[in-house]
């Protein structure tokens, strides 16, 4: 098993996966409390630092391209700060962002986490204020996510639909997709999962299975929504649990977490999970294979701060070091 994962993990770099979703940018300011204020009985944050991280549809693009993978995003950001920012971050780390739309009738979706403590002390977040432009209904721009998602569907190894509902991918999107790609179609949908039929394979957490079916059964909840969804395989993230895979009529297969039972920080993890699984199976691994690779790299990534990435190398580790 630990060679045959290390050999699907050695193919990573032969692929090109497209990603089709709503970038956000992440932003975390890091400060130290220093007192409380006389204004209010609320601290006083001394600023430290603030940094912008890729998150969303963009944090699984940095995760396979650390993984080795060529990677074209299909995305919009506005005219901004904060969209200047994350097309940087995501053209140094070499993604292809000739699929990204740059338009002054968008506000870049914006995510500032407040990280707080004591000089010395891990900082821990406190709150978090997202910025959200109106929803996208500009035909323009629309028209030109098809016309690049279209062209770079064209020698793609895999297709990734990363939704946020933040307006990106539509039904037209999603029925383009259908149409032309030959190859694995995987899904992660906050909360429009049920209208993304017929494709490869999602990979929705146990509480999103529970809520969309509406029992809290999440064996029988899993199996239900693989069924409304028609896709060739669920793959079910479940926490300090693990992950559970069904795939065709078969029995589900649960697969235990690896490393550490207590999580550091979640943040973006899904992301990671379906960067990994996505870049297995069009690296010509079987779903319970994909699977258990994703299941070693979400494990890792929830040991990192913040939106985080895991590394070839990393997984390569990780299965040696597991198995």
């Amino acid at each position: 098993m630990q060679d045959k994962l290390i050999s699907i993990i050695e193919r990573f770099g032969e692929q090109r996966i497209v990603i089709l979703g709503d970038a956000i940018a992440d932003k975390f300011l890091h400060g130290s409390i220093s007192r409380v204020s006389r204004e209010a009985p609320v601290f006083i944050l001394r600023h430290q630092q603030t940094e912008t991280l890729p998150g969303g549809a963009a944090n699984c693009a940095m995760n396979l391209v650390a993984l080795g993978a060529r990677v074209s995003l299909i995305s919009v950001t506005g005219r901004d700060e904060s969209g200047s920012e994350l097309r940087a971050k995501l053209e140094a780390a070499g993604i292809d962002i000739a699929g990204m739309i740059v338009s002054d009738k968008v506000q870049t979706t914006t995510k500032v986490r407040i990280l707080a403590g004591q000089s010395h002390s891990s900082k821990q977040q406190v709150i978090r204020i997202d910025y959200e432009g109106a929803p996208l209904g500009d035909e323009e721009v629309r028209g030109a996510i098809l016309d690049r998602l279209e062209q770079a569907l064209r020698g793609a190894n895999a297709c990734v639909i990363s939704d946020y509902n933040y307006g990106v991918v539509d039904a037209r999107a999603a029925s383009l997709i259908r149409k032309t790609a030959n190859v694995p179609v995987l899904v992660d949908s906050r909360f429009r999962l049920s209208e993304f039929t017929g494709f490869t394979a999602a990979t929705p957490n146990q509480e999103e299975v529970e809520n969309l079916v509406g029992t809290t059964d999440s064996e029988i909840a899993a199996q239900e929504l693989k069924k409304r969804l028609g896709h060739h395989a669920l793959l079910v993230t479940r926490g300090s649990q693990g992950m559970t895979l069904l795939e065709g009529d078969a029995a589900p297969v649960h697969i235990p977490a690896v490393g550490a039972q207590q999580a550091v920080d979640v943040t973006g993890a899904g992301d990671t999970v379906i960067a990994t699984f996505a870049l297995a199976l069009a690296s010509g691994a079987s779903f319970a294979d994909a699977a258990r690779l994703a299941n070693y790299a979400g494990g890792l990534v929830v040991m990192k701060r913040g939106t985080a990435t895991v590394s070839a190398a990393e997984l390569r580790s990780a299965v040696k070091r597991e198995s």
